[in-house]
């Protein structure tokens, strides 16, 4: 039976640790924390021993497979001792707020021949085969991405600096999701705004940013992401992508909805005015299709299962991918500071 270990017992570990022991082919050995009582708590539940110090767990427990649920800020010394053991390991996105950092990580993992994962269970969502199939069906001229909402608890993430901001650490997921069903971005141009938010102490990141892309297909993007609300009426956070004919409006691990042609546009649906290019809104009745809420399980499981057969083929987010999407956050970053678009091929240059 093969043995795991994790170091980082916080609020993501524990969404892993769920799925874990639902295995009955894997076993926990260690769990690593700085706080102890928080990895006293997984082992509790789990089994194993509990260690404060990484590098003490690695010497001892000799686990076949780590989870690395860390911090943003946190990444880079952990990997690299990882890798020198050989143990293969899935690691919490953002893989680091540093690019040359995690092209130095993805090298040295390919030169160690490592199975590696990165959480990005978006990927793993049965949403995605419909949306596909939407995309290739239809030439899609536009998407538009939204994340809107408030300010997490935790708090290193309300200091930009060690979170990377709510685009590298939480809208990352719909950068990969875009990057995973659509294409690779070519242009990067980024604005921000602040002083949305009051009254969170320790706060200094910002409060809303608007990014514009051009994919390699010639496609625009407009991507969003804010957490100034206080209510989730404030924005309908989707991805939609836009065709000539119709559209689909993606849900992250909810739904998909496809609008198409065939639905009636009647006058009082909207506005249409002769031959001046303005068209009715489409009709409020969509094609639906309900996410079957397996990809966090799923995304898990499929490591695990690389890990027992020594075949990685079926990872849909290895470490060399993520940095891709590591990249693209972190030009948009890039783009708010100098105030200039970034050519996403000369940051991801070697």
């Amino acid at each position: 039976m093969k043995k795991y270990a994790m170091i980082g017992c916080g609020g993501i570990g524990q969404y892993h640790l769920n799925h874990l022991l639902q295995f009955q082919d894997i076993e926990a050995v260690a769990f690593c924390d700085l706080i102890p009582d928080r990895a006293a708590a997984f082992a509790k539940q789990a089994g194993g021993e509990v260690y404060t110090d990484y590098r003490e767990l690695l010497d001892k427990s000799r686990p076949d497979m780590l989870f690395i649920c860390i911090p943003p800020y946190a990444h880079g010394d952990i990997e690299m001792d990882v890798i020198k053991q050989g143990i293969p390991f899935f690691v919490e996105k953002p893989v680091s707020l540093d690019l040359n950092l995690a092209k130095r990580i993805r090298d040295e993992i390919a030169r160690a021949g490592l199975i590696t994962a990165v959480g990005f269970q978006c990927r793993y969502s049965s949403l995605n085969p419909p949306t596909r199939t939407f995309i290739e069906q239809n030439e899609i001229s536009f998407v538009q991405c939204s994340r809107i909402g408030g300010v997490p608890e935790v708090s290193w993430w309300r200091n930009k600096t060690l979170s990377g901001g709510q685009i590298v650490e939480q809208t990352i997921h719909q950068f990969d999701l875009i990057r995973f069903v659509f294409g690779e971005p070519v242009n990067v141009f980024s604005m921000n705004a602040r002083g949305f938010v009051r009254d969170v102490e320790d706060y200094d990141t910002d409060d809303l940013s608007v990014t514009v892309v051009r994919f390699a297909n010639g496609a625009l993007a407009s991507i969003s992401t804010g957490c100034y609300a206080q209510d989730g009426a404030a924005f309908d956070s989707k991805l939609t992508f836009s065709s000539r004919k119709s559209r689909l409006d993606h849900y992250l691990l909810q739904r998909v909805d496809i609008y198409g042609i065939d639905q009636a546009i009647t006058k009082d649906s909207g506005l249409v005015v002769k031959g001046d290019g303005t068209m009715a809104a489409a009709a409020a009745s969509a094609n639906s299709v309900d996410d079957n809420g397996q990809a966090g399980l799923t995304c898990d499981r499929t490591f695990v299962e690389a890990v027992i057969s020594g075949d990685g083929s079926k990872i849909l987010s290895p470490y060399a991918d993520a940095v891709k999407t590591l990249a693209f956050t972190l030009a948009c970053n890039q783009s708010i500071e100098t105030g200039q678009p970034v050519d996403m091929t000369k940051l991801l240059a070697d």
